[in-house]
């Protein structure tokens, strides 16, 4: 399937039916005899692009985009459904006064598809992009406090975080194209927000749903996030707390004496900042000691995993919460 064609497909209708589109080069750029280069890189491209025509044309995907920008994100973009999709479309229903099926219905299709900026766009891999620097990020604490940075470990994993995706689905969108290769033309998910979010009047965080509310002064939520929080061993301390401080590109003071799975000869280490420190880009520090509400080095684990109490959100999420916090901004933790 052209890849042009495919791009269109995308940015109809989100219940709109995927259509085939011809596969044949135009006339005047093949060649029977002796196949011009030009040629068979559109033809390559075609029956690549063909692998990915049930992500590129899903509707669930479409939905994804939607949601991240009407600022009720189902996690990391992937073009999958699942539990965090039916918790979104709930949250944005309920904030749009539809009724909460946690459906992709009609009604909700039809109030998604008001904001009708392109869903993908083209993107120019810049020399920055390619260049990094990218290195693997060591496992242990050690290890990781001996770097200068906690930089990505590649340039799709960078790419994925500057448009909300998994690295699976940029290569699903680009067959063929390198993700590294400073000029090359990608398409990616066009995540900017339609509005930007105002200052909340307070946080709440749920344990049973698994999310992270933003609310008006008249307890309306205008935007919800999942996270991941403590489990069994690190409840969620109930209660309301408050901010105290924000910090932007934070460092990570690690100390073993705070978690029940440290190793025995584990000591304390400071890590230096980066997407893959393991508190990621930001930290929320709340009134409970030792408790904050911050990014995370693995967004695709989001809501997948528990952590050792604290409220962990993908990278671009924890941004978009230190926006509309406040220091003195009350949060509320409840069941």
């Amino acid at each position: 399937m052209n890849r042009l064609i495919l791009l269109a497909l995308l940015s109809g209708p989100v219940s709109g039916p995927a259509q085939d589109a011809p596969r044949t080069a135009p006339e005047a750029w093949v060649d029977e005899a002796a196949p011009s280069v030009a040629a068979a890189a559109v033809e390559a491209e075609a029956e690549a692009a063909d692998a990915a025509d049930a992500t590129l044309a899903s509707p669930v995907l479409r939905a994804k985009i939607l949601l991240d920008r009407a600022n009720f994100p189902a996690g990391e973009i992937d073009g999958r459904g699942g539990a965090k999709l039916a918790l979104a479309l709930t949250a944005f229903q309920n904030a749009r006064q539809l009724p909460a099926t946690g459906a992709l219905d009609a009604a909700t299709v039809a109030e998604l598809e008001l904001d009708t900026a392109p869903l993908l766009v083209h993107y120019t891999v810049s020399a920055a992009d390619a260049a990094g620097p990218y290195r693997p990020v060591p496992a242990g604490m050690a290890a990781k406090a001996r770097r200068r940075a906690l930089g990505y470990a590649s340039a799709a994993e960078a790419l994925g975080e500057r448009f909300h995706a998994s690295p699976s689905l940029l290569r699903a969108l680009n067959p063929g194209r390198r993700l590294d290769r400073a000029g090359a033309a990608i398409v990616v998910p066009n995540v900017a927000p339609a509005a930007v979010l105002p200052a909340a009047a307070r946080i709440v965080v749920d344990r049973s749903d698994g999310t992270l509310t933003l609310q008006d002064e008249h307890g309306a939520t205008f935007a919800q996030f999942p996270v991941t929080m403590g489990g069994p061993r690190d409840p969620l301390p109930l209660g309301t707390w408050s901010v105290t401080a924000i910090a932007h590109d934070p460092s990570y003071r690690y100390n073993p004496r705070l978690f029940w799975d440290a190793g025995p000869n584990d000591r304390p280490a400071t890590l230096p900042p980066g997407p893959n420190n393991p508190v990621g880009v930001v930290w929320i520090a709340l009134s409970k000691r030792h408790l904050g509400i911050h990014g995370t080095a693995q967004p695709g684990k989001i809501g997948r995993t528990k952590s050792h109490g604290c409220i962990r959100l993908s990278n671009w999420d924890a941004r978009r919460v230190a926006q509309a916090a406040a220091v003195g901004l009350p949060v509320v933790f409840q069941k």
